[in-house]
């Protein structure tokens, strides 16, 4: 047989050398087998435990009602505003920023929205997060037209709210509660259907819904 050349006859018939003995499989160890068994069934649980606990992946929206935590900032006039004494009003309490491309995107949408629902009682708060003065951000805010109010922003506020990024929006109804929020930039379509859930909200029994209640009394 020449060099490069390959025999297909079954191996017996390849020159005069013995047929190598079969192999043998090795012995598997069973409590080896019964511990991996044990470790991925635990690893299954542990994961599909953990998936129940996390939920389906969300588009930023409230899951349930939660009490608006209530603040005070300074205005850029100078005065002082507190969000509890909006009470009455559905608020969109805006946090965003001078360098926040988005921002500077949704924001014409927030003064046409005021113009719109202002009648029926909607009330829109910036918050400005940045570090630049208040000549600056007042300044900027002339640029855009903005016909809502605007706060100097504080971290333990943004703390309080949990604010990951800008801009964020939450959408408060006139007990003070956050009925939903939007995280990032989305369409005006979904920014005014929030403003809708603020307005339209049946009256609940949050604490301070129950404490107006009965100081009327």
């Amino acid at each position: 047989m020449s060099v490069g050349e390959q025999s297909f006859g079954p191996p017996g018939d390849q020159g005069s050398g013995s047929i190598p003995p079969p192999i043998q499989p090795r012995n598997r160890n069973p409590l080896a087998l019964v511990v991996a068994a044990v470790v991925v069934a635990g690893m299954l649980y542990f994961g599909f435990h953990m998936a129940r606990r996390a939920g389906p992946s969300r588009t930023p929206g409230m899951a349930r009602v939660t009490e608006a935590p209530d603040f005070s900032l300074e205005s850029l006039d100078g005065k002082s505003m507190r969000l509890s004494d909006l009470r009455g009003k559905a608020v969109l309490l805006n946090f965003w920023a001078t360098w926040c491309v988005p921002c500077k995107i949704e924001m014409p949408w927030l003064v046409e929205l005021q113009q719109e629902y202002g009648p029926q009682g909607l009330q829109i708060v910036g918050v400005a997060m940045d570090d630049s003065s208040k000549e600056d951000i007042a300044e900027f805010a002339k640029k855009m037209g903005v016909n809502y109010p605007v706060l100097l922003g504080k971290n333990d506020v943004a703390d309080a709210y949990a604010v990951p990024a800008m801009p964020e929006s939450f959408f408060i109804d006139r007990d003070g509660r956050i009925v939903d929020k939007i995280l990032g930039l989305k369409g005006k379509a979904d920014i005014e259907d929030s403003i809708r859930k603020a307005l339209n909200a049946q009256p609940g029994t949050s604490p301070a819904a129950t404490a107006a209640t009965q100081a009327q009394k």
